[in-house]
């Protein structure tokens, strides 16, 4: 490609599929096929113009997806280095990833680091994450809500604040605009009537959006109270698009899956409604061009 792209690193959620400690139904074949198993939800976004490259959320899978990175979009110099690391909060598997620019892995150098003000400071205050800062390997750049961050002329990154569960930071998604097209990314949300922006609304706005998906229906973590983790389930996000137009429909690809979701299983009636409802399921790979 010669335009900016986007490409899909992972689609689980925090703790990856399969999850440490569970022997379930839902691992147990990842573990005995690791063809089967899913990265982390992350994003790289590429400008082959120059060869930039920046990724959206530092996953524990880091290593495993930088290095899919260099092979998709080969690194103009060595060691490869990163244009940028764009944060929406600060839940583990969205910026653990960072201690892989450390000076005990990667060494890197000055790598802006694009955080909102709670989450900088976060990052600022907090052992072994304030190394990073002090040994130079990232350089902290505060993000605004609603305002963007222009990485060339014909891309731009805007975040925009979510309500989430805050113990440490914020929670923003991005809209990534290139020449042509404009994506947003936003693994983790809670429920839609709880943010004043309808998602009707920001479908309409965008040519693509990776959405949060962490559970496919209520139910799915027997004995625990899913209210304390509120997302919007899969079948409240059908049913509330269920009447909006095909090609709005088109535009979700469902992101951040919890090891329980049916929907980490190609095969499964899950993804079979999905499909059904002119919808896709994120895959790992995946390149959009922007």
């Amino acid at each position: 490609m010669n335009a900016p792209f986007l490409v899909v690193l992972g689609v689980a959620q925090d703790a990856g599929h399969p999850q440490a400690g569970c022997e379930r139904s839902c691992c147990r074949p990842a573990w005995e096929d690791p063809s089967r198993a899913h990265l982390v939800t992350s994003l790289g976004l590429v400008d082959p113009r120059d060869g930039r490259r920046w990724i959206f959320d530092a996953s524990p899978d880091l290593p495993r997806q930088l290095r899919h990175l260099d092979r998709l979009a080969p690194p103009k110099e060595r060691p490869p280095d990163l244009a940028g690391v764009f944060l929406t909060h600060a839940h583990i598997g969205h910026y653990t990833g960072l201690v892989h620019l450390g000076r005990e892995v990667m060494g890197a150098s000055g790598v802006p680091l694009y955080a909102m003000p709670r989450m900088r400071a976060f990052i600022e205050a907090s052992g072994p994450w304030e190394l990073l800062v002090r040994l130079g390997n990232v350089s902290l750049q505060t993000l605004t809500d609603g305002q963007g961050v222009r990485l060339a002329d014909d891309l731009v990154v805007t975040p925009f604040a979510v309500p989430h569960r805050g113990e440490y930071s914020e929670t923003v998604g991005f809209r990534i605009r290139g020449p042509g097209r404009e994506a947003v990314y936003l693994p983790d949300i809670d429920k839609w009537s709880r943010w004043s922006v309808p998602v009707e609304r920001l479908l309409a706005e965008v040519d693509l959006a990776y959405v949060d998906a962490t559970f496919y229906a209520d139910g799915e973590l027997p004995g625990r109270d899913m209210a304390e983790i509120p997302h919007p389930f899969v079948q409240e996000t059908l049913a509330r698009l269920a009447d909006q137009p095909a090609a709005l429909r088109a535009k979700v690809r469902f992101i951040h899956l919890n090891h329980t979701n049916p929907l980490l299983d190609p095969d499964s009636a899950a993804q079979d409604v999905v499909r059904s409802a002119g919808m896709r399921v994120a895959e790992e790979g995946e390149v959009f061009a922007l």
